[in-house]
């Protein structure tokens, strides 16, 4: 009498043992993924299944992926948060609506002694004449203080945002043009000018009566490598 045949044990799930059928994706009994199923996420399970040797379920691919972008966008505003911090850009006064410039501090007047003459009682007296007056050139670096109340042109070089740095800065740039041989340079405060913008410490060189002189101060000052220099009327 011959023996009943067995039938073929089908695979069996590599965590628990339990056998599971060909169409079956899951274990039925411990819940893992004993056949990867098709396309791009059932692929990506087989490689997590035979890396780890469990898998969490598909939910964990969108997962990755929103914390791969979330990490991506934090990287890169640092990055451009850092990159606009070291980019200080100076921004150049282009005149706007005339405003009323703030008032100078009055200047204090302090009254001389008076000199008792010399001349005897009775004698005519002789005026004397002042002496020469006498030119000298400014040395390299100093810096020349726009006339009081005088309106005119000029080449304004940079015009630098103003705070207590920003004034230091004005002024260090402006003894560099001097060195550099451009004539009467000095440091606006543009509040002051009712043709400038207020808010800046503006580099200026030279005090001309004409708009073509100013053009021609301008060409020889792009030419010293100032090409960013304008022409700009100063009035009070």
């Amino acid at each position: 009498m011959s023996m009943p045949a067995v039938p073929p044990r089908g695979p069996e799930c590599p965590r628990c043992g339990a056998p599971y059928g060909p169409d079956q994706e899951y274990c039925l009994e411990c819940g893992r993924r004993v056949q990867s199923g098709g396309g791009v996420f059932g692929r990506l399970a087989g490689a997590w299944q035979q890396r780890f040797s469990w898998y969490p379920g598909d939910w964990i691919w969108p997962v990755l992926l929103f914390l791969l972008i979330a990490v991506a966008g934090a990287t890169a505003a640092i990055v451009l948060a850092d990159a606009g911090a070291q980019n200080n850009t100076l921004v150049a006064t282009q005149g706007g609506v005339p405003h009323s410039p703030t008032t100078a501090p009055p200047t204090a007047t302090v009254a001389l002694p008076s000199v008792p003459s010399s001349t005897p009682t009775g004698a005519p007296s002789t005026p004397t004449a002042p002496p020469p007056a006498t030119t000298t050139a400014p040395r390299p670096g100093a810096l020349t203080a726009w006339p009081a109340g005088q309106s005119g042109y000029t080449v304004v070089l940079e015009s630098i945002p103003a705070s207590s740095s920003g004034r230091a800065l004005a002024l260090a740039r402006a003894r560099a043009a001097s060195k550099a041989g451009l004539p009467q340079v000095g440091v606006l405060d543009s509040s002051l000018y009712a043709s400038l913008h207020p808010g800046y410490s503006v580099v200026f060189s030279g005090i001309y009566d004409s708009r073509g002189q100013a053009d021609r101060a301008q060409a020889a000052a792009n030419a010293k490598g100032f090409s960013a220099a304008y022409v700009r009327q100063i009035t009070r």
